[in-house]
């Protein structure tokens, strides 16, 4: 099973999706793409599989994901202070992977009846999501 970790900005968030995979489901392939280099390093010594910075990475790894991770911004075009382009949020939100987006409500979105929850608590929730999906 293909996951795709997306993250940008200093990496924190896939870094620590990539560690808690890693350990509870060792034998799923972690492709983490990073919409900078920072970000990707942060995931890659975090144990994932395999890396990539950019754009295109982003356009050819989400068409064959099984699952995509990532803060809600990767489907929203200009979101991450800029970091995530259209064509980024397009090729995410027309993957048929499934898609388990983290509700930061930064970078003017907003996610409404959402629990307010600590950063640790949604990452724990993403991969409990994952670890569900995977199990199916």
């Amino acid at each position: 099973m293909k996951i795709v970790i997306i993250d940008g900005q200093g990496g924190k968030m896939g870094k620590m999706i990539v560690e808690q995979l890693k350990e509870i489901l060792p034998e799923c392939e972690l492709t983490a793409i990073g919409t900078n280099s920072i970000a990707t390093s942060a995931m890659l010594r975090a144990g994932a599989d395999f890396g990539a910075t950019g754009e295109n990475p982003i356009l050819y790894n989400c068409a064959d994901a099984d699952i995509i991770i990532g803060p809600l911004g990767i489907v929203v075009a200009n979101s991450l202070l800029g970091e995530v382009t259209p064509s980024m949020a397009l090729a995410v939100g027309q993957s048929r992977a499934q898609k388990i987006l983290i509700p930061i409500n930064k970078c003017n979105n907003t996610v409404v009846g959402v629990r307010d929850c600590s950063y640790a608590e949604f990452i724990n929730l993403a991969v409990e999501q994952a670890i569900e999906l995977t199990n199916k």
